[in-house]
């Protein structure tokens, strides 16, 4: 998880040929350096990824289908749900060409299309609109 020195969360992989032996050394180091080991078995996207990208997959899809603006969305999520971050904030955090990649992986990896990538964000993309790192995403920056 990033930024690792903030984070508490280790999503810890297993392979399948990891051990029983492998994976509690690895849950008792992830312990042991006081952070918060998850257990996942290797699938596109493990937990984390998986998770978040169907939340900004389908807040993009809100925006998309004019449901609600971008600020309504993150506000939900912020004022509702207790996220430090709202799906689009974080979105453009991440680097909206980063997201469009893991989307892909993921969709592909499972054959699912609820990972898709939404074409609002292959546009803004496209337009090299990546975020914060441009100065422009979803939001407008500096």
């Amino acid at each position: 998880m990033n930024p690792p020195k903030v984070m508490r969360l280790v999503e810890v992989v297993r392979g399948e040929k990891t051990s029983d032996e492998t994976l509690s050394s690895i849950v008792g180091l992830v312990k042991k350096i006081d952070k918060t080991p998850a257990v996942s078995r290797d699938s596109p996207g493990f937990i984390s990824n998986r998770l978040l990208f169907a939340l900004i997959g389908e807040a993009m899809r809100l925006i998309q289908a004019g449901v609600a603006d971008k600020e309504s969305i993150d506000t939900v999520m912020k004022a509702g749900m207790n996220h430090p971050m709202g799906p689009i904030e974080l979105a453009d955090f991440i680097g909206l060409d980063v997201c469009l990649e893991i989307m892909r992986t993921i969709s592909d990896g499972l054959n699912d299309e609820r990972y898709a990538p939404p074409a609002v964000l292959e546009s803004l993309v496209k337009e090299g609109k990546l975020g914060r790192k441009s100065g422009e995403g979803f939001y407008k920056y500096g």
